[in-house]
């Protein structure tokens, strides 16, 4: 049987660097990889069955979005493999209205929300006067479960209507209606933060919600000011979800507040800055890329 350290599955093309990356660091390490792709995902699977080949730990790219991957990951999640965000961690994880109230639980600052019931379970709101007046307006209207790169979410808000008409685009989902966080400025930038916890580590990034440009947070930044917080908040979200690598949305608002605007991205976009302007910073991709492959000698 041949054994490789990592098996990767990814269908993205923008997904190429990034992979490639996690790769070259891996052979510094003497660690072997293999890529699961559309050519080869039917022999893999064959292989992986017949006890030709093995993983000991994998990272999938792939079966979020294309179910012909879905095999692949029903085979691996009855194995020894260690899956680097196991898939029933993410299930949890990427609905918004648990992550919400789990948050709380562990004592992490949360935008002012109500959760509103599926449409397809209850077509009637039930909301009071004294509810919407703590919203405040505008709000934003989100799905729990819907929400990858924004999709479903309705910033702006300011009537019932638009609650009414929102929650019916996904009707079997949960709506969570949340205030408005309003951020501190520094030097004209926004207070706004996406900061990753990659396998063990975390690093914080400067993230504009409306160009969603990046900008890696400097030591100095974090002394000056003082955005320890940042790191605080982001391993209770860890303990919370306990997936390997994610991303969260963080913002310090007026009133010297950090408060965490989006909980759980499970699967990061990680195209480069270097080839798009809204692309991480590619030694924050680096660094995410190193620490995959550091974390990968605890499975030999």
């Amino acid at each position: 049987m041949e054994t490789f350290d990592l098996g990767i599955a990814w269908n993205w093309e923008y997904d190429k660097e990034f992979i490639y990356g996690i790769e070259h660091e891996c052979l510094k390490l003497g660690l072997r990889t293999y890529r699961v792709e559309s050519h080869n995902l039917t022999e893999t699977i064959k292989n992986l069955r017949s006890e030709v080949i093995r993983f000991r730990t994998f990272l999938d790219r792939a079966s979020d979005e294309d179910e012909e991957f879905l095999p692949l990951a029903r085979y691996l999640t009855r194995s020894s493999v260690h899956i680097f965000n196991s898939y029933e961690l993410v299930e949890q994880a990427k609905d918004k209205a648990t992550m919400h109230l789990e948050l709380m639980a562990h004592g992490v600052n949360v935008p002012y929300t109500i959760i509103i019931s599926p449409y397809q379970t209850k077509k009637e709101i039930e909301l009071s006067l004294t509810e919407l007046a703590y919203l405040g307006r505008p709000f934003i209207i989100k799905p729990a479960n819907t929400t990858g790169g924004g999709i479903g979410v309705v910033t702006g808000a300011e009537t019932l209507k638009e609650i009414i008409q929102a929650r019916q685009h996904h009707k079997k989902d949960k709506y969570l209606l949340q205030e408005t966080i309003i951020p501190k400025t520094f030097r004209g930038r926004n207070a706004w933060f996406r900061v990753f916890y990659a396998f063990g580590e975390i690093i914080s990034c400067w993230w504009d919600p409306e160009t969603h440009v990046y900008q890696e947070v400097t030591k100095n930044e974090i002394h000056k000011y003082s955005l320890q917080p940042l790191f605080e908040i982001t391993e209770k979200i860890f303990s919370t979800c306990r997936l390997d690598f994610f991303s969260t949305e963080i913002a310090l608002t007026v009133n010297n507040k950090f408060v965490a605007v989006d909980y759980v991205n499970e699967i990061c976009d990680m195209r480069p800055q270097t080839a798009h302007f809204d692309g991480i910073p590619n030694q924050v991709i680096h660094k995410i890329q190193h620490w995959l492959a550091l974390s990968i000698k605890k499975f030999i």
